[in-house]
């Protein structure tokens, strides 16, 4: 379970690196006395030094995220937030199984709650209670979103080279993308290392795949209504939706923040597995 996030930083720990030569002045403690016996000259063993990983999973609990409603709210059959709340449970039983500190955050148009980070066996089933009482809430009306305020706050208050992996599904950006990005900003330039995890039903979201009955369509976190049938407002619509995605995820490669596009339709793999494949490069 060990060394799965290696430092770029050489130490004098227990991993075995390489050898460079002995300069004056240079500890004798760290000499390969077998190596001077052989070659005649003096090299000093340098090791891998292994860091602590603090991760902070960013879960947007604002109203959109229960979408889509009147489904039972099952791992087989998520909204929204029961992805995210799964995805983000899965993770935290990763990191406690890696030793690694881990916390939670819920976030809408501020910080609900921020956990402490841990590695406890106590803290990981206080995180599990925390996901759970959160699987079994009611869907909640006219809760907004303002996901870059509250991480600008996360941003400060975190540990430094943290990592903070977020959940949320960009619904308040298609107007603003700017703010966003300062928020994301803001984290890199705090040395946090970010994944940023864009929960969506593509199906329903991105492509408005509706029949073509006449719709009532509402926003779950204004109230406001509007009547359309989807076949006029599909073509404008999806393209606009494809824009904000394409933007977001360009802003982020420039940020060197990974961008994975979680479709709740498609299972959890989609969401872990890249992340896992992500980790497992930094070897």
């Amino acid at each position: 379970m060990s060394g799965l996030h290696k430092s770029p930083f050489h130490g004098f720990s227990v991993e075995f690196a390489e050898h460079r030569l002995y300069n004056q002045g240079d500890s004798t403690k760290h000499i390969d006395w077998k190596l001077y016996a052989k070659s005649d000259k003096l090299f000093v063993k340098k090791y891998e030094e292994e860091t602590n990983l603090r991760c902070l999973l960013v879960v947007d609990t604002s109203s959109s995220m229960y979408f889509p409603l009147g489904k039972a709210r099952t791992f087989e059959s998520p909204d929204k937030l029961t992805f995210s709340l799964y995805a983000s449970g899965c993770l935290c039983h990763l990191f406690y199984k890696q030793r690694d500190a881990f916390g939670i955050s819920l976030v809408d148009d501020t910080i609900r709650q921020l956990t402490d980070i841990k590695t406890s066996f106590a803290h990981r089933q206080s995180m599990f209670t925390l996901l759970e009482q959160l699987l079994s809430k009611k869907a909640e009306y006219n809760r907004h979103t303002n996901i870059a305020e509250a991480l600008h706050k996360i941003a400060e208050c975190v540990h430094k080279r943290s990592l903070i992996i977020i959940f949320t599904d960009l619904m308040n950006l298609v107007d603003n993308t700017n703010g966003f990005t300062n928020a994301l900003q803001h984290l890199r330039y705090n040395k946090h290392e970010v994944i940023l995890f864009h929960v969506c039903d593509k199906d329903k979201e991105i492509e408005l795949n509706f029949d073509n009955s006449p719709r009532r369509f509402i926003d779950m976190e204004t109230g406001e209504q509007i009547k359309a049938t989807p076949l006029q407002l599909k073509e404008h619509y999806s393209q606009k939706m494809q824009e904000l995605v394409t933007q977001i995820k360009t802003q982020c490669n420039n940020l060197q923040t990974d961008f994975v596009q979680a479709d709740i339709n498609k299972g959890f793999d989609q969401v872990l597995l890249p992340y896992l494949l992500k980790r497992s490069r930094l070897k």
